[in-house]
């Protein structure tokens, strides 16, 4: 199974990047191949609206990161979200890149994919992940992909917190236990 990690988090060692890793190791160990694309540390650009994409089949106006990232995403069986919790969403920085899928919806629509969600957060209030929760199943839905799985990590502020606690494991178990057509 080809995979597909959209990192959101700005932070290469924090606990979202650590969630990523750990996931990546088991689906590794379980054969799958893992490609990474960190939206971060890319070029990329907000999605305008202005329909290029549709109007001339000539891609996005934008000629910048989503041009190594939209192969990547074709291919792939199985798409990872992998954010941070940004004021009660994706960070701004993935967002922008699934903002960019739009000039492949029919493609991606019709595509056969499986999407897994690695999110974390500071906040303890069991509520804090709901509504990235909630736009993570919006997007499932829209593309017909199928949630292959969620690790909500609540509380993990530092990665201290999270190498001390389960949410390691329970991501590592995540990428081991993908299956492919």
């Amino acid at each position: 199974m080809k995979i597909l990690i959209l990192d959101g988090s700005p932070h290469p060692n924090g606990t979202t990047s650590l969630l990523r890793k750990a996931f990546a190791e088991g689906a590794l160990s379980a054969g799958h191949t893992v490609d990474t694309f960190h939206t971060a540390k890319e070029d990329l650009h907000p999605c305008l609206g202005c329909n290029h994409c549709r109007n001339t089949g000539d891609g996005c106006v934008y000629k910048d990161g989503m041009e190594r990232l939209n192969p990547l995403l074709l291919m792939a069986d199985c798409v990872v979200f992998s954010t941070p919790l940004y004021y009660f969403g994706m960070s701004a920085q993935i967002k922008m890149a699934i903002d960019r899928f739009f000039a492949n919806n029919q493609v991606l629509r019709a595509q056969k994919k499986q999407a897994v969600l690695l999110a974390a957060c500071g906040d303890t209030d069991s509520w804090a992940l709901d509504a990235l929760d909630a736009h993570y199943h919006a997007v499932c839905h829209y593309l017909h992909w199928e949630n292959a799985g969620e690790v909500n990590a609540i509380g993990m502020y530092t990665p201290a917190d999270i190498e001390g606690s389960a949410y390691l494991e329970e991501a590592r178990a995540l990428g081991r236990s993908l299956k492919g057509e």
